[in-house]
């Protein structure tokens, strides 16, 4: 395996964004450039460039997270963005959702770690746990599908009226564009990108972000969502 280069110190900005828990920022940025580059969660090439293209990157999502919501982070991997926007905000409560045993195990040794009490780590894909986490607030996700498949997964995991924050490169309005009629079968009912960050990351973040109605991904989740509720409920009668 390629070795890892040396984790640079921090940047000034990381100092004003994680505030009280910049340095449990500084661990979390450790944490990665060794056990993380390890157990083949970040490559070593991302090593000199973890404070501003990941954890600066993702942290600056919660200008566009709302006040006291729940948020499910969708395949968290090692915990981008979730991490991040859990030591900037102590307010939300969230659910990292990760399908690989190595990933969820690293994740929960971080959130023990950190003692981010608002953080549960849970393994399992977006589709076979709809019905069984609590609806929420907000998605988010980082460079985890093309959108319209992301979508797919991380829309019916909402609330009526919540939204889904991608975090996307240059190819935001393209995917949006390209992605419009699958969002429109989801329950989709507003769409917007916006750059998050100014300031702090340059270039600033950019985000897609995905607003539902009432019935998030549409007549057929509603269906699948209503039936394994009902499989969980009898499963506990038992």
């Amino acid at each position: 395996m390629e070795e890892a280069a040396e984790l640079p110190p921090a940047p000034p900005e990381a100092r004003a964004v994680f505030g009280d828990r910049f340095p449990d920022a500084v661990r979390y940025a450790e944490l990665l450039a060794d056990a993380g580059v390890r157990r083949g969660l970040i490559g070593p090439r991302e090593v000199p460039r973890l404070w501003e293209r990941h954890l600066l990157n993702c942290a600056v999502l919660s200008e566009a997270v709302p006040e006291g919501v729940s948020v499910c982070d969708v395949g968290s991997g090692a915990g981008l963005p979730g991490i991040p926007l859990a030591l900037v905000r102590s307010d939300l409560q969230i659910t990292l959702l990760e399908p690989l045993l190595r990933r969820t195990t690293f994740l929960s040794e971080v959130v023990e770690l950190l003692g981010l009490d608002h953080v549960t780590v849970v393994r399992g894909r977006a589709e076979e746990v709809l019905g069984k986490l609590q609806p929420v607030h907000v998605v988010t996700a980082r460079a985890v599908a093309p959108l319209d498949r992301l979508a797919g997964w991380g829309v019916p995991l909402l609330r009526p009226y919540g939204e889904m924050l991608a975090l996307k490169g240059d190819t935001a309005e393209e995917e949006l564009k390209g992605a419009r009629a699958a969002l429109s079968k989801l329950g989709v009912e507003r769409t917007s990108v916006l750059q998050v960050g100014q300031g702090i990351v340059d270039p600033p973040s950019t985000l897609v972000r995905v607003e539902v109605g009432e019935s998030p991904g549409g007549v057929r989740f509603a269906a699948k969502r209503a039936k394994a509720a009902r499989v969980s409920r009898s499963r506990r009668r038992r």
